[in-house]
């Protein structure tokens, strides 16, 4: 494996290259994933028929809180790469430990907010705007657990490995994909969250 000292470690081998391209593509999916839960809320937001509206259910504190969270994690996964380019292997497993804290805060927020809305009478069988509502929540839900348990192992094989350019390009993808979760709730909290409370 020819390894370039030019770049940073997680880019080093062409392997490496390829496989961070390659996640960039499975971003592209992701977004259109993402963009037909979108397109379907805008199309059912307003079919509510007998359950409630948006401005009826959502709180404006669980949102907040959530997106702290979330956005303060987007950060620390960045302090973490950094970490990990300068070789301080000791700061980027507390900053990665630090970020998938806050993503267990944030789910945390987001299961409550969920037993909320069963409590208030929406549920998945509610109405077509329910229905998509908790769709479009679980699924960016789901991609957040999936994270925690990825970012987990990922500790793990740094802590047992080291900082090599396998570790570090495991850790970067990880990283691209932490940030497109906190982009895509950045469309929710905008679109879904804000429009419903007007």
């Amino acid at each position: 494996m020819k390894i370039d000292n030019s770049l940073p470690l997680e880019y080093s081998t062409e392997e490496n290259s390829l496989k961070i391209l390659g996640f960039w593509i499975f971003l592209g999916a992701e977004i259109m994933l993402f963009a037909t839960l979108f397109a379907s809320y805008f199309t059912l937001v307003d079919r509510t028929g007998n359950g409630p509206t948006g401005a009826e259910i959502f709180e404006i504190t669980p949102v907040l809180i959530e997106t702290i969270l979330l956005l303060t994690s987007s950060f620390t996964i960045g302090l973490g790469i950094h970490a990990m380019r300068i070789g301080n292997k000791r700061a980027m497993m507390a900053f990665f430990a630090i970020t998938l804290v806050l993503g267990l805060g944030f789910l945390s927020v987001e299961i409550y907010e969920f037993m909320h809305y069963v409590h208030v009478g929406a549920g998945l069988q509610t109405s077509a705007f329910t229905s998509i509502l908790l769709t479009t929540l679980g699924t960016h839900g789901a991609h957040v657990t999936v994270g925690l348990f990825w970012g987990l192992f990922i500790m793990l094989q740094v802590k047992k490995r080291g900082l090599t350019p396998q570790t570090t390009n495991k850790a970067f993808i990880f990283s691209l994909y932490w940030h497109f979760l906190d982009v895509v709730w950045i469309f929710i909290f905008s679109f879904i969250y804000l429009k419903g409370m007007m």
